[in-house]
């Protein structure tokens, strides 16, 4: 069982910063995919970025390519997100998910394919 906890969430104006936490524990002793989703109301959840912990690779979706960035850090059992030049459109409850599977390039973004879910973090951008 992993339990995810994300921190980091606020509010900012256009074009200002944030960095994200998610802190892992439960089922650590292995590689998966983690990722960062986002819901803004009355729309789908939808992927924002994920990281395979085994290698490092990271996936964006077009949207926040250039202006996010996701990382992990293995010692500390977390992962990341520092999201820059911050848009209004990026205000949106954000979530930390783990899929016990490496990341696959083609479907990184699939909700259904995550197993465990944090509770969220708020972040609006106001203009």
């Amino acid at each position: 069982q992993v339990q995810l906890v994300e921190s980091g969430g606020g509010s900012v104006q256009a074009g200002g910063s944030l960095r994200l936490s998610c802190a892992a524990s439960g089922y650590t002793g292995r590689s998966y995919c983690m990722g960062w989703f986002r819901q803004a109301p009355g729309k789908e959840r939808e992927g924002v970025a994920a990281i395979y912990t085994g290698g490092g690779s990271t996936y964006y979706a077009d949207s926040v390519k250039g202006r996010f960035t996701i990382s992990q850090d293995n010692a500390k059992n977390s992962l990341y997100l520092q999201m820059n030049s911050l848009k209004p459109e990026d205000t949106a409850m954000y979530y930390c998910a783990a899929d016990l599977r490496p990341c696959n390039g083609g479907s990184w973004y699939w909700v259904v394919g995550y197993n465990y879910w944090g509770q969220g973090t708020q972040v609006t951008v106001s203009s």
